[in-house]
């Protein structure tokens, strides 16, 4: 039986959950990534509340940039439960060739879009329970809708949530649900309806996963990830 190799600190950044951060410095950290990123906002492209459940189901295990090449043609044609199934599994799949998993990902679609016609009068349900009952909708794509769709204050932790969390001291755990559960206690009450597209994107563009920009980090000062001194003079070399 093999195992994989660990990776170290100068291949990756990568490391152990960090020392929780202090009640101060979580209302400082939101405060400055609220002034850093003026608009708060999925990179999803999308125009009603279908539209976005469906792009967000395609982006399962997928780059925002290559479901809105998809999506930006499939809308066009194609934009309501109704008329998604009109199109067939054939054509939808057509569409969406060029997303990982698209075989799988379009079967959920269609069985989606009969579910949303025959149980909830062809609109997107406004509930968690009901979310994950639709095919291909986890907890997490539940809570996206839930949060960008309708602004309910709950978190969806993806992979870059999942590592600003533990690596700032933010939130942190072993799980993807403990990360969430941590964050909806630790995050300001007045940031909470934001608070997935502020980490979302701080993690896209700056905490990334191999090279972390922590020269230029506008919470530099209130992260806790111990490498951090380390990797802000990369950026400087």
């Amino acid at each position: 039986m093999t195992t994989k190799p660990k990776l170290t600190t100068s291949k990756t950044a990568n490391t152990p959950p960090s020392r929780p951060m202090n009640v101060n410095k979580r209302l400082a950290f939101f405060q400055k990534l609220a002034k850093h990123i003026k608009e708060p906002v999925t990179e999803l492209h999308y125009s009603s509340e279908f539209e976005l459940l469906i792009a967000v189901m395609l982006s399962a295990q997928a780059t925002d940039k290559s479901v809105n090449i998809a999506t930006d043609k499939l809308f066009k044609v194609a934009n309501t439960p109704k008329t998604i199934l009109d199109l067939g599994l054939d054509n939808l799949k057509s569409y969406i060739s060029s997303i990982g998993l698209y075989n799988s990902k379009a079967a959920n679609v269609i069985k989606t879009c009969q579910d949303l016609i025959t149980k909830h009068n062809g609109q997107v349900p406004r509930t968690r329970s009901e979310l994950e009952a639709l095919a291909g909708v986890g907890r997490k794509t539940a809570n996206v809708v839930l949060n960008t769709a309708f602004g309910e204050p709950v978190m969806a932790v993806d992979t870059h949530i999942f590592r600003v969390s533990n690596r700032t001291g933010l939130a942190t755990g072993k799980t993807v649900l403990a990360v969430e559960k941590a964050l909806m206690m630790r995050i300001p009450d007045e940031f909470l309806v934001d608070a997935h597209h502020y980490l979302i994107l701080h993690g896209r563009y700056t905490c990334t996963a191999r090279k972390p920009k922590c020269g230029a980090c506008v919470v530099f000062d209130e992260c806790m990830f111990k490498d951090k001194e380390q990797w802000a003079l990369k950026d400087l070399s």
